[in-house]
């Protein structure tokens, strides 16, 4: 890949607008959880409608990744990410405000769908041909892995330091930096407006109702239990509108996410395999904390550290991978990483109540390699066939498969957990998921061999 292919260079003020979005929109996605005690009390609600301060953020910003697609086409990228960030960073003072709950979970609503196009444009920039680089940044790596780690723990300082509004004051400065760092990105640095673009109502009403119900009804079924009627409605009637859409989109000639990805195999498999992934690698990820707080009787504190060099092995990991695919082609790399993942799932049958917690964070580290330099080829292949002007939908319709396909994956393995360590004990259901982990780690590197040896590079767009 030479300098033309790479696109412009960007300095670190650039730099920063592009990357700030995805951290701030990521950090916000799990930073709250520990505030809901301190919410309630102060504004004088129950848990349960604060809760709503979380769900609302994550339905919300369900709901906004739907029209990412047809606003980057219809006003350009780069107009629509500037603008995205200028409202989540509006919303962030709105929710710092906040007199009492119902507007906080008004304005977190706001910052949800305001939030939602950040991390697919920015990704669309940094993999497209005008933008930045045909590589992801190593600190594009770090902050996309390490936000939802660091989450929990800069929250519990904020709150620690200062109280809970704290956790939406702190992206204002971070947030006007990052736009000033947007008006200084260079004209092609991303596709342009197209005016011909024209909305997909129908469309937009089928897949937004369908990716908020099953989301919900996922997270309902994740809390009261699978059996639940509202979760089973929810979620299949979120399934049933997704199908429609599928089927609509495929027909129509400018659907609000065009699935053009999905015609081709190869893609749709890399899409499948990605989301399996992190299936596999996050799944321990939320699951472990609860084994080693409730069985080993580690805190907080010493297990957010256990988690937290994830974060830097899987931000350096996503650098790596795309220089060794490169180097060794895309198929045995994505093996390698499934293989990796494997022997990692299988590492955590030995973790028993006296497992020192440096042993877990090694195994956990294990898997953060691997989807370090696993994933990012999957990305590369996904994309491959994609256009610049076709990027927005690709990294939109990762994304929605990886909340979707994540969301119903790990609710499925915590309700089994669950259930499996009230029969059998925790340590022996905790062992059960890690078998499940393995099959599904080496079933998945079982497919990677359907992967081609190498990407051919993506087309110009017109």
């Amino acid at each position: 890949m030479n300098e033309d292919d790479a696109g412009p260079r960007l300095g670190g003020l650039m730099q920063l607008g592009l990357l700030a979005g995805p951290l701030l929109t990521m950090v916000d996605s799990s930073i709250v959880n520990v505030a809901a005690p301190d919410i309630a009390r102060e504004l004088g609600a129950g848990l349960p409608t604060t809760q709503w301060v979380v769900s609302g953020y994550l339905l919300a910003l369900a709901a906004g990744l739907t029209t990412t697609s047809y606003l980057a086409r219809r006003f350009g990228t780069m107009r629509v990410y500037g603008a995205a960030l200028a409202a989540f960073v509006l919303a962030s003072a709105l929710c710092s405000a906040a007199p009492g709950i119902g507007v906080l979970i008004a304005a977190r609503a706001l910052q949800g769908l305001a939030g939602a196009p950040l991390v697919p444009l920015a990704m669309s920039v940094l993999l497209g041909r005008q933008g930045a680089a045909r590589r992801i940044p190593v600190t594009a790596g770090l902050l996309f892995f390490l936000a939802p780690a660091i989450g929990p723990s800069l929250g519990g300082l904020l709150i620690a330091a200062g109280g809970w509004r704290w956790i939406f004051l702190v992206n204002l400065p971070v947030g006007l930096l990052a736009l000033l760092g947007v008006r200084r990105l260079p004209d092609g640095v991303a596709p342009h407006a197209d005016g011909r673009a024209r909305p997909d109502p129908l469309g937009l009403a089928l897949l937004s109702a369908g990716l908020v119900a099953a989301l919900y009804g996922a997270s309902r079924a994740t809390v009261d239990g699978w059996g639940q009627p509202v979760a089973l409605v929810a979620l299949c009637g979120g399934g049933a509108l997704l199908v429609a859409y599928t089927g609509w989109a495929l027909r129509t000639s400018q659907p609000a996410l065009d699935l053009a990805l999905l015609r081709h195999g190869r893609s749709a498999l890399a899409l499948g395999l990605s989301v399996a992934a992190s299936v596999v690698a996050f799944a321990a990820v939320f699951l472990m904390p609860v084994f080693t707080q409730s069985v080993q009787h580690h805190t907080a504190f010493a297990t957010g550290l256990a988690l937290l060099p994830q974060g830097l092995i899987t931000g350096v990991g996503t650098a790596a991978g795309q220089r060794l695919a490169e180097r060794y082609g895309v198929r045995p790399l994505v093996f390698a990483g499934f293989a990796l993942l494997a022997v990692a799932g299988a590492g955590l049958l030995l973790v028993g109540q006296d497992t020192p917690l440096w042993v877990t964070a090694t195994i956990l580290s294990g898997r953060a390699a691997a989807i370090g330099f696993g994933l990012t080829p999957l990305l590369s292949v996904m994309l491959a066939p994609l256009s610049d002007t076709q990027m927005a939908d690709g990294s939109t319709l990762f994304n929605i498969a990886q909340r979707l396909g994540g969301s119903i994956g790990v609710g499925v393995l915590g309700s089994l957990l669950a259930a499996r360590a009230a029969a059998v004990g925790p340590i022996a259901g905790f062992h059960e998921i890690g078998a499940i982990l393995t099959g599904l780690a080496l079933a998945a590197a079982a497919l990677a061999l359907l992967l081609p040896a190498r990407v051919a590079p993506a087309p110009v767009a017109a």
